[in-house]
């Protein structure tokens, strides 16, 4: 079968904006002062865009979302085996901002980082392990 040349690129892609979010969450948890509130941003953007990845993968459209929740449903549809995250990646899609921005939110706790840290590679390597070979970054 001829793999549609555009949909390789574009998952591709964004698998690799994926994987380079998941990096980057691994980096700021290791170091000897890490950096809690990016790795939490970055772990749920690896998430968001590995499910993007697999969206795209399917051609099925999604709009502009951090919504982990919508997001893992529409994959779901296409692959069951989503739905086994359905009940944890909810709480990932606030990190998309939460800490961003001024407010009354208690600081995060290096155990939720890495608590989200695994949920995402997780995620990413389910995505990954449903994707061809020829769209891997």
């Amino acid at each position: 079968m001829q793999l549609d040349p555009i949909r390789v690129k574009d998952t591709r892609e964004w698998m690799q904006k994926s994987r380079e979010d998941w990096r980057r969450c691994e980096r700021l948890l290791s170091d000897p002062s890490p950096d809690i509130e990016d790795a939490l941003f970055h772990s749920q953007q690896a998430v968001e865009k590995a499910f993007k990845a697999f969206l795209t993968w399917h051609d099925e459209p999604f709009g502009r979302t951090h919504d982990l929740r919508q997001l893992s449903k529409q994959c779901a549809k296409i692959d069951p085996a989503f739905q086994v995250f359905a009940g944890q990646i909810g709480r990932l899609t606030q990190y998309a901002w939460v800490f961003r921005y001024p407010s009354d939110v208690p600081e995060p706790t290096l155990a939720q980082a890495s608590d989200a840290a695994s949920l995402a590679r997780e995620v990413v390597e389910a995505v990954l392990a449903r994707l061809p070979d020829e769209v891997q970054p």
